[in-house]
């Protein structure tokens, strides 16, 4: 969604490939991504890292382009959905952020990204994804 706040009905749609790997005996995860859409190729990493004592998740993304790595987001997963929240910059404004991982299944998930900047009251989706395991 390019205009989140606006509407959303400003969108890219991009085709690609996440590959995934866990690291210290599954205790963190790293994810490579790489898509390509109207606006060419897109390339990034994501870094999952288990707290066992919090029982929560962190998630550290790294942008391919710009070697940019956002603020982590921190969460849990319960009854087959995750949400992990933390804050990233809109447009220059600092913004509570939301990833959702949904509809869970051995082959399947739906992961999707939404901002707040009413303290959390509201949302606007700001990313979808519908990943499938390639056999």
């Amino acid at each position: 969604m390019l205009d989140p706040f606006d509407g959303g009905t400003h969108t890219v749609t991009m085709d690609g490939t996440k590959t995934t790997r866990p690291v210290w005996n599954g205790r963190a995860w790293l994810e490579e991504i790489e898509a390509d859409g109207p606006n060419g190729h897109w390339e990034g990493a994501t870094l999952f890292v288990y707290n066992a004592k919090a029982g929560q998740w962190s998630q550290m993304y790294v942008d391919g382009d710009s070697g940019g790595m956002e603020a982590p987001t921190i969460g849990s997963f319960k009854d087959g959905r995750g949400e992990l929240f933390g804050t990233t910059v809109y447009k220059g404004r600092t913004v509570l952020v939301r990833g959702v991982w949904s509809d869970i299944t051995a082959n399947s998930h739906r992961y999707e990204i939404a901002y707040s900047q009413d303290g959390g009251k509201t949302w606007a989706t700001a990313f979808k994804a519908y990943l499938t395991r390639l056999k």
